[in-house]
């Protein structure tokens, strides 16, 4: 005769690894060239100015500046208003026109 009970086997105990999605790099944050933004699964954040969606839908930078997000209501195929988030990226230093230094002259 056995000594224990025989153990059953579960249905329970297991688990996916982790994806890793979100944000990486949040909004006024410096970005370089080629660095990951938002790893996604779908459109959640669209693509903005200086910013390019690759084949697995993660947005990245086309140029250093900063991050920036902006919601705008967009007009849906069938014609509904929906808010969408754009993320792009902005110049870090924009040069300063010649209107405000000759006004800071005078």
């Amino acid at each position: 005769m056995a000594h224990r009970k025989a153990g059953g086997s579960t249905q329970l105990g297991r688990d996916s690894i982790s994806k890793r999605l979100g944000v990486k790099i949040f909004g006024n944050q410096a970005v370089q060239k080629g660095q990951i933004i938002v790893r996604q699964r779908g459109t959640k954040y669209k693509p903005g100015k200086n910013v390019k969606r690759a084949e697995d839908d993660t947005l990245f930078a086309m140029q250093d500046g900063l991050v920036q997000f902006k919601a705008k209501k967009t007009l849906s195929f069938t014609g509904k208003l929906t808010k969408k988030t754009f993320v792009s990226v902005v110049e870090k230093n924009p040069k300063k026109s010649t209107t405000q230094k000759s006004a800071k002259k005078k």
